[in-house]
Order: structure tokens, then C-alpha cells, then sequence
């Protein structure tokens, strides 16, 4: 499956429509903090792949590739999927899955990943930094 995931201060799926605000950044600045944030998610699935359960999984890891713990349980987000084939669609077209999931987190400084699993294969990874407070 091709994915495209960006990270955003909010998004929402509207219609099978993404409406991102805020995207594309890869900075904070608000050490401990609690910020909004959200993944905007993308998945264009193949046709073979359509008319089949699926399950999603977006883990926070530290930039060491350690699981960020919130009250002894990793930050993450799952569930399952799956996209039927609308009538008088060409045999082989992808079919979009649009999805938004939004997190508030308190993250001391440093570096972390989102990994976006599919299938427990990995699918999608986006970086980003928090940066110390200035002095």
C-alpha cells in the first residue's frame, strides 16, 4: 500500500476528503507542553487488497526507536479498516483510505518518530523535534 502521512497541528476527514491545518512540520517549541497534534493519513490501497479487513497502527517512538510511555502504556492509536470496491470502478485502481488521528501530548525535549503500521508491516514513518524552551 502507498502512504502518505503528515504531521499537522489538526486535521479532519470530511466526504473521503483530508482538511489539514497546520501541516508539514517538523519542530516544536513548547518542551512539556501540551500541544494538538495530528497525523493526516493517506492510504492508497490496491485493488487486490481491496474487500479485506486490515489493521492500522501509529506508534510515537523516541528517535533511539524506544516506544514513548505515557502512564506505563505506549502513545499509540489502532483500529481496523476496510474499503469495498464502488460499482463501476476499472479493475486495478487504487482506492483512497483517508484517516486522521489527533493526539494532545506533553513531550520534554528531544527527538521522536510517528511509525504508521499496516498489517504489522511498516508503512509510513515522519520525524520530528522538540526543542529545549529558549532561555
Amino acid at each position: 500500500m502507498e502512504v502518505t502521512m503528515i504531521l499537522c497541528d489538526a486535521a479532519q476527514e470530511v466526504g473521503g476528503k483530508l482538511y489539514i491545518l497546520g501541516g508539514g512540520w517538523s519542530f516544536l517549541h513548547r518542551p512539556d507542553a501540551p500541544t494538538a497534534m495530528a497525523l493526516a493519513i493517506k492510504i492508497a490501497v490496491p485493488w487486490n487488497e481491496t474487500n479485506e479487513p486490515h489493521t492500522l497502527r501509529a506508534l510515537l517512538l523516541t528517535d533511539d526507536g524506544d516506544p514513548v510511555q505515557f502512564e506505563g502504556e505506549p502513545v499509540q492509536a489502532s483500529g481496523d479498516f476496510e474499503i469495498g470496491r464502488p460499482p463501476g470502478i476499472k479493475p486495478g485502481t487504487n482506492l483512497d483510505a483517508p484517516f486522521v488521528l489527533a493526539f494532545q501530548l506533553a513531550l520534554p525535549a528531544g527527538g521522536y518518530v510517528w511509525e504508521l503500521q499496516i498489517d504489522e508491516s511498516q508503512a509510513a514513518r515522519t520525524a520530528f523535534r522538540v526543542l529545549e524552551a529558549a532561555a
